[in-house]
């Protein structure tokens, strides 16, 4: 996985003035906990959009008035109106823990089957796993290079090694299905060959 570095500086105070404060001064309220206590603190809001306006999952090096600590993205929260994000958390990662991350899912090759005129449709944009931190891959990548219409690809069909997928194993992840244009252009080739 990517590893991106993000600074921050403890919170004195906890609750919603100190945290409207911090969001007034361009900061948003963050929280790290997963290795027994938490830790409150605040980073600068642009670096924080970066974070989290990307289709990557990263870890993140977090620095907090010098404490070092490796961790993931947990949860956000953003102003419905805004998307400005509002509070963070930040699961601490541990070599000996697995972690339950969504990945991306990227597409490689051409297919066959959208060549003679199939319409590709990607069902799941990210899929659920978990593993340890050092198993974990920046995204699955599927091939479709070998999709002729009617095929598809499984959850089940998707092997990344030291880490478990959790989304439905019989889930269609990326498909061919049969375009309309394509059923037309079957259809009078079947016309032809009778004549």
């Amino acid at each position: 996985m990517k590893v991106v570095s993000l600074s921050g500086s403890l919170r004195e105070n906890v609750g919603k003035k100190d945290a409207k404060a911090i969001r007034d001064a361009g900061r948003v309220p963050c929280v790290l906990y997963g290795s027994g206590e938490q830790t409150h603190f605040s980073a600068d809001a642009v670096k924080v959009s970066k974070l989290v306006f990307t289709p990557d999952v990263n870890v993140v090096e977090l620095d907090i008035d010098g404490k070092k600590a490796r961790a993931i993205i947990q949860e956000i929260q953003q102003n419905p109106l805004t998307d400005k994000v509002t509070h963070m958390d930040f699961l601490e990662l541990n070599d000996a823990k697995k972690v339950k991350v969504s990945l991306p899912v990227r597409i490689k090759g051409v297919s066959p089957g959208v060549i003679s005129g199939g319409k590709l449709q990607q069902v799941f944009r990210k899929l659920k796993l978990v593993g340890l931190p050092k198993d974990l891959p920046e995204d699955i990548t599927l091939d479709i290079s070998n999709l002729e219409i009617g095929d598809a690809i499984r959850v089940k069909s998707v092997v990344l090694p030291g880490v478990e997928l959790l989304d439905p194993a019989n889930a269609v992840v990326v498909s061919v299905k049969m375009a309309r244009g394509a059923k037309k252009k079957a259809a009078d080739e079947a016309e032809a060959e009778k004549k």
